[in-house]
């Protein structure tokens, strides 16, 4: 089966507390699989449509690339215990309306203006619902982070029925996605933990490349100008 990304046999030899079937353990497991996925192929079409819309109107392609993530059922149930759902593996249920991350998309646009206009055409769909969003692009992390977090609910249409699914989208620029891989690769390197002065070296990294999108974007906006190819942009 295409959708299916958790198999009941592996699930079942960690977390051996599930009361129930194998099968019916598969059962709510492929549901989760196909609801997800398919809430993931939806948006991804949707911020394709928009941007090549885009693109016809102003002669500007705003979107980068697209990816996306499935979180693994480990990871569902591990941060199911630290949000306090009691036995989660047998609240599913419970587990799918308190993590609204299971699955997510990362919008990489080419600058830090396009990150609001991508969010905004999105959430003006009339079947998209807003659940919550974090702007760390003004005020970013501690750390340097910065970026737009917008989570949303989908319509997935089943045989016979509609389910609204809730996807995190995290809209960058490809400046901040530079910085957010790199800084996130040196503490997966090194479990987690960085010394303060190398966490302070990467928060002087993130505000000078904050400048250089600032700085970028001005360029951007001068030479159009000039060539007055996009100035209804």
């Amino acid at each position: 089966m295409a959708f299916r990304y958790y198999y009941a046999d592996i699930i079942r030899d960690k977390m051996p507390e599930f009361r129930g079937t194998d099968e019916e353990l598969q059962e709510r497991i492929d549901n989760i699989s196909l609801l997800y996925n398919s809430a993931i192929k939806v948006l991804e079409t949707r911020l394709e449509i928009i941007s090549d819309d885009f693109d016809k109107k102003h002669s500007y392609m705003p979107i980068h690339h697209v990816q996306s993530r499935l979180k693994t059922f480990e990871s569902i149930m591990e941060k199911a215990g630290r949000y306090g759902i009691e036995d989660p593996i047998n609240n599913l249920d419970t587990v799918r309306r308190e993590i609204l991350d299971i699955a997510g998309l990362r919008v990489i646009c080419n600058y830090e203006e396009d990150l609001q206009t991508m969010s905004n055409l999105l959430l003006a769909q009339e079947d998209i619902e807003m659940i919550k969003v974090k702007d760390y692009c003004d005020q970013p992390k501690e750390s340097g982070y910065r970026s737009l977090h917008v989570v949303v609910a989908v319509p997935v249409y089943l045989v016979n029925t509609k389910k609204m699914v809730p996807v995190e989208i995290q809209f960058r620029s490809i400046v901040m996605d530079a910085w957010a891989s790199l800084e996130h690769e040196l503490r997966y390197k090194n479990k987690g933990e960085l010394k303060p002065e190398i966490v302070s070296s990467l928060k002087e990294c993130a505000e000078q490349l904050h400048y250089i999108d600032e700085r970028l974007s001005k360029i951007r906006h001068e030479v159009l100008k000039d060539d007055n190819k996009y100035s209804d942009y």
